[in-house]
């Protein structure tokens, strides 16, 4: 059964680059069921579903409501040993998997796409559930990212090869690429399937195998993702998933010494812990870490475009975005307009069930993130910005906040300093291209940017001039499978995405042939 999106959610992310949102104003969704059977609850090791050595288990929470969706198996170190170990084994030269053809392991990755696409009504169902995003969300971006993604990936798995290089003397010199082995995967939980993919995809695709930590707050969904590893054929210990606390579960697999790289995605206080642990063997390490993304509104955009734009790179995902562009920089003359326009667009959001349909904002991860950001909304009114619209609890149960804007914000207020993880844009003026430029590289970040200008000019010079890894012109949150994402400064480092992503999976390895000058 189908049921078409008209308008809502689709007309305000119209322009944007996901899948399918850059032609469509109108999308066919199936409809949930919003009480989807739980599959998968256990430590996926070895292609087997274990529970874990300790039997603990935790609850994971409906953010919708506060309550308890189900118990989930509760790693620690003694399942990380196993699960390395299995790991190890699956990459020993010989193996099934070291024996497999390169374009093989291509066709286990489009056919785990082929079967997260078979389930994707499933598969957003329970990635709405556990995680409390709309549902319209999950299956029109965050599924098809994810898809796109694996996809991109196994097209790349044969073609990643060294180079011959010409050197002085008799010599013949080429160049491998080799995997780098046992990968630690630990991920957020703000974007489940997509960084799933983003992190899984590269890693097999450059032949390693991998031990995945997925967050406490979202396990469901990656769970149910290592079924279709084994049912696509990978073999045993390739992949292996196990859910639990990352000061437990996160914390062995990064000090494990025999994990070879890992590759975290979220808080910058835990990836500087991260780097610090890991150094104990010198593991590689691909670090996407937190952002405070400016917003750069020139007083020649277009008006309608940087609006919608801004509310989508404020609000999306409930503000849940390492990348967000919440820190809105607006040229004086057209501020007064901007900030009117964009409360309106706020005010308009409709907020509620994410099963809803017409919903477009759903509630925050959980009540420690809930209760964080509305003391960032407290500390924004204490030191003098003025709260233009939002600023408190949506709804009686779960964990649901108003889309915030301020207005009158200075840079040195903590809400236009600090990542604050939810729905509450920053909106500042500015005067001159030089003043923004200097004022958004004023911050520890550098993760990602948002220019809107019709002048080409001035687009490029300030997207060189801005310290970030990522620019936007005239548009935010266009993630593409073949670009590469990451940080500068505290916002990381290594990229993920793209040729570049695939090559953090890879170590180079120079081989130098001695060449026979007389044949015998």
């Amino acid at each position: 059964m189908l049921r078409t999106v008209v308008g809502n959610f689709c007309s305000r992310v119209s322009h944007l680059s996901y899948p399918i949102r850059s032609k469509f104003s109108a999308v066919d969704i199936p409809v949930p069921n919003p009480q989807p059977d739980i599959h998968y609850n256990k430590i996926f090791i070895n292609n087997e579903w274990h529970d874990a050595v300790s039997k603990k288990t935790f609850p994971t929470i409906n953010p919708s409501t506060g309550e308890v969706i189900c118990h989930v198996a509760e790693g620690d170190k003694a399942d990380v040993d196993k699960a390395v170990k299995a790991a190890k084994e699956a990459f020993k030269l010989g193996s099934p998997w070291r024996r497999m053809d390169a374009s093989h392991r291509g066709v286990l990755l489009n056919r785990l796409a082929d079967l997260i696409e078979r389930d994707k009504t499933y598969l957003a169902t329970l990635e709405t559930l556990d995680n409390g995003k709309p549902y319209t969300a999950s299956y029109t971006v965050d599924l098809e990212i994810s898809i796109k993604y694996l996809r991109y990936l196994a097209g790349w798995a044969d073609k990643c090869h060294g180079k011959v290089i010409p050197v002085d003397g008799d010599y013949f010199c080429y160049t491998r690429r080799e995997p780098v082995g046992v990968c630690g995967q630990i991920m957020s939980w703000n974007y489940p399937l997509v960084l799933l993919a983003y992190k899984l995809g590269p890693a097999l695709a450059t032949g390693n195998v991998v031990v995945m930590k997925m967050s406490e707050q979202t396990p469901l969904t990656s769970l149910y993702v290592a079924s279709l590893v084994k049912e696509a054929g990978f073999p045993p210990g390739v992949v292996n998933t196990i859910p639990g606390k990352g000061s437990i579960v996160g914390a062995a697999i990064v000090s494990h010494m025999d994990v070879d790289l890992v590759s975290f995605t979220g808080s910058t206080e835990v990836g500087q812990r991260i780097q610090q642990a890991g150094s104990s063997n010198l593991k590689k390490l691909i670090l996407e870490l937190s952002g405070k993304s400016p917003t750069i509104i020139m007083s020649d955009a277009d008006l309608d475009l940087a609006v919608e734009q801004a509310h989508f790179a404020s609000f999306f995902n409930q503000g849940q975005c390492c990348c967000a562009g919440s820190r809105i920089y607006v040229q004086e003359d057209i501020y007064p307009e901007f900030l009117e326009r964009s409360i309106e667009k706020a005010k308009a959001t409709i907020v509620g069930d994410p099963f809803d349909l017409k919903t477009q904002h759903g509630p925050q991860i959980n009540k420690a993130q809930f209760e964080k950001i509305l003391d960032y909304i407290s500390s924004g009114k204490r030191e003098g910005a003025k709260l233009m619209c939002g600023g408190g609890s949506a709804a009686d149960r779960g964990y649901f906040i108003k889309p915030t804007i301020f207005g009158d914000v200075k840079d040195d207020m903590t809400i236009a300093r600090e990542e604050i993880f939810g729905p509450v844009m920053q909106i500042l003026k500015f005067k001159s291209i030089e003043e923004v430029i200097e004022r958004a590289n004023d911050s520890k970040y550098g993760l990602a940017a948002g220019v809107f200008t019709k002048d080409i000019d001035k687009a490029n010079y300030i997207s060189q001039a801005l310290r970030a890894g990522t620019v936007w012109i005239n548009c935010y949150f266009v993630l593409r499978a073949q670009t590469p994402f990451g940080g500068y400064k505290a916002s990381g480092y290594g990229r993920e995405g793209g040729q570049y992503g695939l090559e953090e999976y890879t170590e180079v390895k120079a081989v130098t042939v001695k060449v026979p000058q007389k044949s015998k």
